[in-house]
């Protein structure tokens, strides 16, 4: 996978907070699930600390954003309703949501029919 240097335009949430919009300076733009970037947080909550040890969270269908916090000059921390807070999403890792949301939502629906759970 190649690192992206793009640049985010904007980044903006939908009024239902279940959308981020995000925009970049080569043209990417994207309408990514709120469901999606929690269920796929880069924190270590849910990526765990090593190899294997990702975490197939349940129950985020209706998750919802209630504040985007700037990190920096190269991030911003999400804020969910469920009380998440601690992934913090860099430029790259937003670019990668944009540009790969169809296939990372297809394998978080393949794990958890694996594993016999739901999004619910």
């Amino acid at each position: 996978m190649m690192i992206s240097q793009a640049w985010p335009t904007e980044i903006q949430l939908s009024q239902d907070k279940r959308v981020l919009s995000v925009h970049f300076d080569d043209g990417v733009s994207a309408q990514i699930p709120a469901e999606l970037l929690r269920v796929e947080s880069p924190s270590a909550e849910v990526q765990g600390h090593g190899s294997g040890q990702k975490k197939t969270l349940t129950g985020k269908r209706n998750v919802t954003v209630t504040a985007i916090e700037t990190v920096g000059q190269y991030a911003v921390r999400l804020i969910f309703d469920d009380g998440h807070n601690t992934g913090i999403y860099s430029w790259a890792v937003l670019y990668r949501f944009a540009t790969e949301q169809d296939d990372m939502m297809r394998d978080y629906l393949d794990r958890l029919k694996d594993k016999g759970l739901s999004r619910d």
